[in-house]
């Protein structure tokens, strides 16, 4: 069986093509990617969510209530954004919108398209300044313009022709396909994930350098996050790196992008 879903999948990407969906910056964001759901689609879907999120938020009266605060994130990624086109042209002329939800929850990200949300308990109970608020938001756009988001979608594609395939041709009941998608995930779809953020971590750095940031801001962040979160799970069951392998990880590709930040301090 181990050897039938192989070769189902191996048949299924041999139709697939890779290329890199950004510049390589001066980080390597270079690495090819498998795409098969197009950009266009991502960006119109991702548009249609968060619309509906923007929606229920203001339905909830949560939505761009702290006015300072609101300022505040729009004025660092008007900073950040110009820089985006060292690692994709256009991405500068995206339809970019900055939003913000108050809620408890430590949360922000970017879906394709450069559509941003942050959330107000990340800013406070982390007591984020400036230069943090820029490490989470480069690194969230950084998401975006590596299109994660589409390569995870492109990934999900696969394994779900794959498992169709295989669930058609020898009879699997659905119990055994969902235990299948479990093992997908738990042995590609987890350090492919860990891959993902530790791409967005160095990409953001160098953002933020570019934009003015202190970069070791990002490693700050971290120390807060581990601090803040005792007891995570330990980091082969995590979708996220461990903080320790963060923090060790951003200190290196910060000192590596300050150059950039020197010199945008001129």
């Amino acid at each position: 069986m181990k050897y039938i879903s192989s070769l189902v999948l191996a048949v299924l990407l041999t139709g697939c093509s890779y290329s890199s969906s950004t510049q390589s910056g001066s980080v390597g964001a270079d690495r090819k990617q498998m795409m098969i759901v197009s950009s266009k689609d991502m960006r119109e879907g991702s548009a249609k969510a968060y619309k509906q999120v923007l929606s229920d938020a203001n339905t909830k009266g949560i939505l761009n209530k702290d006015k300072v605060m609101l300022s505040k994130i729009r004025a660092i990624a008007k900073r950040l954004i110009p820089h985006t086109k060292v690692f994709k042209k256009d991405a500068p002329a995206w339809k970019w919108e900055v939003n913000l939800i108050s809620s408890k929850e430590l949360n922000a990200w970017c879906m394709s398209g450069g559509k941003i949300a942050f959330y107000t308990g990340i800013i406070e109970t982390l007591k984020l300044n400036e230069g943090q608020i820029a490490a989470i938001m480069g690194h969230e756009i950084a998401h975006a313009l590596k299109e994660h988001g589409r390569e995870r979608a492109s990934s999900q594609a696969v394994s779900n022709m794959g498992l169709g395939l295989l669930q058609k041709s020898l009879g699997l009941s659905q119990a055994t396909t969902k235990l299948a998608g479990m093992a997908y995930n738990v042995t590609v779809g987890l350090p492919f994930s860990r891959k993902h953020e530790t791409e967005a971590d160095r990409m953001g750095v160098e953002l933020a350098a570019r934009a003015g940031y202190n970069p070791l801001e990002a490693v700050r962040v971290w120390q807060k996050m581990s601090k803040h979160s005792k007891g995570a799970p330990p980091e082969f069951l995590s979708t996220h790196p461990s903080s320790a392998t963060r923090i060790k990880d951003l200190t290196k590709y910060s000192q590596k992008v300050m150059p950039l930040y020197k010199k945008a301090k001129k």
